[in-house]
This record gives C-alpha cells, sequence and structure tokens, in this order.
C-alpha cells in the first residue's frame, strides 16, 4: 500500500475500527450475563405454559429480556467507570478504557430499557414489561448505585434484581404472579450469593484496592466459606422443595437432586480445604449449574410424568 494512502487512511473508517466500536457496544451488554438470565425466562415460560409456550410470546420475551438485560449492563458500566478504572479484572471494559464516552453508554442503556419496555408491554403484557423494568432500576439504583459500595451484604440484598427474569417468563405465559413464579425467584435469589462469593475469592484483591466492601474483603476467606455454604445448603434445599410441588415432576426432581448433590460437593470442599482453585471451581459450576436446573425445567414442562 502506498504510504500516502496509508497515512490519509483514519482508524474508524476501516471496517476494522467499525467492528472494534460494534464489539465495544456488545460487551456494555455483557452478553454471558444476558444468556443466563434468558434461560432462567424462558423456564418460567415453559413451566407456565407446562409444555411449549405460545412461539411469538417466547420470541418476545427473549427479545425484551435481552434489551432490558443489556441495557441494564450498559447502565451499569456508566455507574462503576471508576471501579472498573481500578480493578485489574475490568480495566479494558469499554467505558474504563475512555473506548467509549461515559454518556453515551448510559444513553445506549436507556435506550436498551425503552425498547424492552416497548416490545414486553406491546407484544406480552404489561407486568412482564413491568417486572424487567423494575429489575433494571433496582440493578443499577439500589445495587450499582448503593448496596455494592457501602455493604458486605450488597450480593445478598441485589441478588433480587438477577432473580426476577424467571417470573417475568412465568407471567408472560400466565398474566399472573403465582406461587410457582416466587419459588423461581427465591431459587435464583439464593444462588446469587455463593456464585458472586465464590467469585469475590478468586478476585478480593482487585475489590480491596478499589473500596468495593465484597464480603471476603471485610470478613475474611474463612466466614466467607462459611456463607457459601449456608447458602449453597439453603439453595438445594430449596430446589428440592419445590420438586415436591405440582408445578414441576420427576424429570425436575431428579436433576435438582444430582445438580443440586454437586453444588454442595463444591460447596464442602471449599470449607474444608480453603484455595482460590477451589473457589474458581465452584463459580464456574454454579453458572452450568443455574443454566442446567432451567433448562431441565424447559424439558419437565414438555415431558411432564
Amino acid at each position: 500500500m502506498a504510504k500516502g494512502v496509508e497515512a490519509g487512511t483514519v482508524e474508524t473508517d476501516r471496517p476494522g475500527g467499525i467492528i472494534g466500536v460494534v464489539n465495544d457496544y456488545v460487551t456494555l451488554t455483557k452478553p454471558p450475563i444476558i444468556v443466563l438470565l434468558v434461560i432462567t425466562a424462558i423456564g418460567g415460560m415453559f413451566l407456565a405454559a407446562e409444555g411449549i409456550p405460545p412461539l411469538q410470546a417466547l420470541g418476545m420475551v427473549c427479545l425484551g429480556g435481552t434489551l432490558g438485560a443489556g441495557g441494564a449492563n450498559a447502565i451499569n458500566h456508566f455507574l462503576d467507570q471508576d471501579i472498573d478504572a481500578i480493578m485489574s479484572r475490568t480495566i479494558k471494559r469499554p467505558v474504563a478504557a475512555h473506548r467509549i464516552a461515559p454518556m453515551s453508554a448510559l444513553v445506549f442503556g436507556i435506550a436498551l430499557n425503552v425498547g424492552a419496555f416497548f416490545v414486553l408491554t406491546y407484544w406480552v403484557n404489561l407486568l412482564a414489561a413491568s417486572l424487567t423494568l423494575s429489575a433494571t432500576l433496582f440493578y443499577v439504583l439500589v445495587y450499582t448505585g448503593w448496596l455494592k459500595r457501602n455493604t458486605p451484604q450488597n450480593i445478598v440484598i441485589g441478588g433480587a434484581a438477577g432473580a426476577i427474569p424467571p417470573m417475568v417468563g412465568w407471567v408472560a405465559v400466565t398474566g399472573s404472579l403465582d406461587l410457582p413464579a416466587l419459588y423461581l425467584f427465591t431459587i435464583v435469589f439464593f444462588w446469587t450469593p455463593p456464585h458472586f462469593w465464590a467469585l469475590s475469592l478468586m478476585i478480593q484483591n482487585d475489590y480491596q484496592r478499589a473500596g468495593v466492601p465484597m464480603l471476603p474483603v471485610v470478613v475474611g476467606e474463612e466466614r466467607t466459606v462459611q456463607n457459601i455454604f449456608m447458602y449453597s445448603m439453603a439453595l438445594v434445599a430449596l430446589t428440592l422443595l419445590f420438586g415436591a410441588s405440582d408445578a414441576v415432576g420427576l424429570v425436575y426432581l431428579a436433576s435438582a437432586v444430582a445438580l443440586g448433590a454437586v453444588f454442595l460437593a463444591f460447596a464442602w470442599k471449599l470449607k474444608r480445604d480453603y484455595s482460590v482453585r477451589r473457589a474458581k471451581h465452584l463459580y464456574l459450576y454454579s453458572l452450568l449449574y443455574l443454566a442446567l436446573l432451567f433448562a431441565v425445567m424447559l424439558a419437565d414442562g414438555v415431558y411432564r410424568f
């Protein structure tokens, strides 16, 4: 290539530059988190329908949930830009690394949530839209804006935001909040602390440097792993109690027993002999656990016996 052409080329005009910008905006939405949240919403739909839910509602819940969760995560980048710039795990995030302007991330996040509310209101129902919006508001205002920086119980209380999607799935089919929907909420609510505390053990130095009072930073590793085990037992107990209800069948119950036994095994090993490696094992399995548990609910809804 001639030097004159190379010098006159603007980086943002090149395909690579455009792709990079698009990739940064996608990164703002935290796609892996979206996938997990949408899976829980779909699980709620299949249970409520006792089979395959209406396909239009299914598609719109997936779209609305993706927009809502993505928007909440983008706003999180805006609010946490100071913390993200300190922590090695997050320093390369688009806003922290100054690749996207903070206000651009905020506007993007708000726009996605407006889109989510419209999609869910128009094609699903107002209750599903309102629950999705409440999850965003709780996550960005209560958890990110207040709890995260002020109390080691931030994850316990803040977990309510991530526990709402299965309720959205349920009300998308039934139009009402029933007891099984609250059970689904409770399961995800109790899953959240052991999941995030395991992550906190892995990167506690990052949190300490950023001044974020995550549980390991405040009370130490021993008490943290004790809390992880306690919440893990409560989580597995709740999933088994749910298995005794009329909302699910033997497919779910058998799977909940097997998945829960493995979860408790990881939590017990961490409690008995703490190491960062064991914390990582629990963290990674907890992601698989929740995805599989709600995937089983899909199967249980279709093949109920």
